[in-house]
Order: C-alpha cells, then structure tokens, then sequence
C-alpha cells in the first residue's frame, strides 16, 4: 500500500450497524456528459463529473472522470469543518500541509506528499468546501503508470454541480450517508448507460 503521509494520523475504524456495500454504481448519460447518477439499488444521486466526461484511456490532464471498477482506498476529511465521518474505510484528518503529486516525472506522481512541494503538486487544504471530505481512489495504483492520471478523488460537489478535473464529487449529506456503509471491499463501477 502507498505510503501515507506521517503529518496524518490514522484514526480506528468504528464498527458500523449496518452492513457494508460491495458496489457502487455510477452511469455516465454518455462519453461526453459531465453528470452522472451514482446507484445503490433503486435509490440514484446525481454527481458531476469531469469537464471532459468519463472514458477508459485516462491521461493526466485529460479532465477524463476515469471508467472500469475502482476501489475506494482511505478517506480524508478537514477536521476544522466536519466531526469525524462513520465509515469503514481508513480514515485521516486533513492538515495545511498536505498536497498530493501530479507531476508525472517526478518519483511520488500520483501520492500523498507535503506541501508546498518541489514539483507539480495540488494542495489538498482548499479555501472552498470540495475537499471537506476525500475519498482516495484506487486508480491508477500500485502500478501507477506515468501520464496515467493523478489525484482522481471522491469529493464534495459544488452547488450546481459544476465539472471536475475528473474527479467524482456528490453532495455533502449524501455523501456521508454513503460513507457509513463503505469500507475497504467497496468498488466504484463507473460506465456509460
């Protein structure tokens, strides 16, 4: 597993009541559409997507909302705006000095790094509300492929569901219903209808 930064500190998982999901499904409404639904059995929410749609040969910068069956890895959340989420999954709070790579050449492409950072970096403490809570997503891991895409996040949707750099992003109360049944088995399926 990727190595995580030793400015956060992994907080225990809590036993959740409720049984945890295996899929998650998001259909795209085409290639180039940038809303989607997400889909748990018959309940459906919509999310945006990225500027440039969703597709299955991602690049860095593509703006591409990657497509295949993704894993959700750890979640981050800004301790100074949210209590701690229920979930599953790994979780760790946010801290100011926290970026992540997304500068293909360089040894920590698509990581956790510090900030501010030698390289190409995105800052992961943000003055707006998107990145109160991030979902790390299992693309692009273990191996990570050089110009394969960086930093594909599940996150906070802005209100008019604006689209991502290719991220996934749903509402705030949405999401944390969500995150109460998610852990390390959840996958994120991502197609087109």
């Amino acid at each position: 597993m990727i190595p995580l930064l030793s400015s956060a500190r992994l907080i225990s998982n809590v036993v959740m009541k409720n049984y945890q999901l295996h899929t998650i499904t998001l259909h795209a409404l085409n290639a180039t559409s940038t809303t989607g639904v997400l889909s748990l059995g018959a309940r459906n929410l919509p999310c945006s997507l990225g500027k440039s749609g969703s597709g299955s040969r991602k690049r860095e910068g593509d703006g591409l909302t990657p497509q295949g069956t993704i894993p959700l890895l750890w979640l981050y959340y800004r301790p100074d705006r949210l209590r701690r989420p229920k979930t599953l999954l790994p979780v760790y709070p946010l801290t100011q000095s926290m970026g992540w790579c997304d500068d293909p050449r360089d040894p920590n492409y698509n990581q956790p790094v510090p900030w501010p950072y030698q390289s190409s970096a995105e800052h992961l403490w943000r003055q707006d509300h998107i990145y109160d809570l991030i979902v790390v997503l299992g693309f692009n891991f273990n191996p990570c492929r050089k110009h394969g895409g960086s930093a594909i996040f599940w996150h906070l949707s802005r209100d008019n569901f604006s689209p991502t750099a290719g991220c996934i992003a749903i509402e705030k109360k949405e999401m944390l219903k969500l995150l109460e049944r998610c852990g390390p088995q959840t996958r994120l399926i991502v197609g087109q209808k």
